[in-house]
């Protein structure tokens, strides 16, 4: 018959098995990361109190969902502070000219960017205001205006 592992070996290893799901990339909203840091927060309390089974499963659940809580009010905060976009974050001025390809440099947001015209065969030289379709890594899409 198989035993069980003690109480704050079990919560050590759950916290362990969680926080790994979380470096493999399965965690989105934070609660498996939530869950492990509160499973090893648990396998301390335990292994200095003993608490019924029950309780501890209680006690989990519990501090899982306030930190769950915690997390969500605190991102929803996080998104209201964030800076709105300037009136013209969507337009960008031609810094070098675009080669026959359609490649050339743009500056956006107070920053130079790499950037492919969408429609090469009109020309943007230089001080040309584009319009920013979209982007491909780090490189801007650009029409334009």
């Amino acid at each position: 018959m198989a035993m069980l592992p003690a109480a704050p070996t079990f919560w050590l290893i759950l916290g362990g098995a969680l926080l790994v799901l979380e470096l493999v990339g399965l965690d989105t909203d934070g609660l498996i990361t939530i869950g492990g840091v509160v499973a090893l927060v648990l396998a301390a309390i335990v292994s200095l109190l003993p608490l019924p089974p029950l309780l501890q499963g209680i006690l989990f659940a519990v501090l899982v969902g306030l930190g769950y809580a915690g997390l969500r009010r605190w991102s929803l905060r996080q998104g209201q502070r964030g800076i709105p976009p300037a009136a013209g974050a969507d337009l960008a001025e031609v810094i070098e000219p675009f080669d026959a390809e359609g490649q050339g440099r743009v500056r956006w947001q107070g920053q130079s960017w790499a950037a492919h015209n969408l429609t090469p065969e009109r020309a943007l030289p230089p001080g040309s205001r584009v319009m920013v379709m979209g982007r491909e890594g780090t490189r801007l899409q650009v029409m334009p205006r």
